[in-house]
């Protein structure tokens, strides 16, 4: 399955279940296959090859979750509150991504 077909397969899933695809990490090798794709959200170069994805959560809250791009699913989930500012966003994400390069051992 190429990493394009596995993005198709993996953002219909969390779209069943009512998760938004916000952004994606893509390896710069395969940034191009992803030209003219489904994927209309800003893509970040990255060691590792993932989407994000939200949906409201409990507790006026927003669960965010980063999916790995890969056979084996494996993914990191935060809530964040709803009223965080962007500052506070980007924290928590910036330290999914770190905790995600470290378990692939990219970092």
């Amino acid at each position: 399955m190429t990493i394009t077909e596995l993005a198709e397969q993996t953002i219909a899933t969390y779209e069943r279940h009512g998760w938004r695809l916000r952004g994606a990490l893509l390896m710069d090798q395969h940034r191009e296959e992803f030209e003219g794709t489904l994927l209309n959200v800003p893509i970040e170069s990255a060691p590792i090859d993932a989407l994000w994805f939200s949906r409201s959560s409990h507790g006026n809250r927003e669960a965010w979750e980063l999916r790995l791009l890969a056979e084996t699913p494996y993914a990191l989930f935060e809530t964040i509150a709803d009223d965080a500012d962007e500052a506070s966003k980007a924290l928590v994400k910036a330290e999914m991504v770190k905790r995600m390069n470290e378990r692939e051992g990219s970092e």
